[in-house]
């Protein structure tokens, strides 16, 4: 079996269940679905869906910098929507965290999201 790292740091929120922030397994990263929480204080960002998609991924690269990556290493990522009618606002936002270099991506309709969030972002990425 390939080693296995967890990847933790205070600049994401702290897991709100029984997962890692992160783990790294042979050349690739996996990071655990990121809801708008503002490390610092814990709590959830509130206001303009497209800010909120902003904190999610500032959060996802602040687990991603933890174990030596940055966006560019992203080669998935999904995105859960509780109103798809929010797609237009979050995928602006979610763009200019990327150069022209996108990764592959899946953005989900859910019906709930842990804390009454309305946008969670996860991501794999590789070394």
């Amino acid at each position: 079996m390939t080693e296995q790292v967890r990847v933790h740091t205070d600049n994401a929120p702290a897991a709100v269940g029984p997962y890692s922030q992160g783990v790294k397994t042979g050349n690739m990263m996996f990071v655990s679905g990121q809801m708008p929480v503002v490390p610092t204080t814990g709590e959830v960002l509130e206001g303009d869906v497209g800010e909120k998609a902003r904190q999610c991924m500032k959060n996802v690269l602040a687990i991603l910098e933890e174990g030596g990556l940055k966006a560019d290493n992203i080669i998935k990522t999904t995105i859960f929507l509780t109103d798809m009618n929010d797609f237009g606002a979050v995928n602006e936002i979610y763009a200019s965290f990327f150069d022209d270099s996108y990764p592959a991506r899946s953005c989900v309709e859910v019906s709930g999201l842990p804390k009454g969030v309305d946008v969670e972002i996860e991501a794999i990425a590789v070394y």
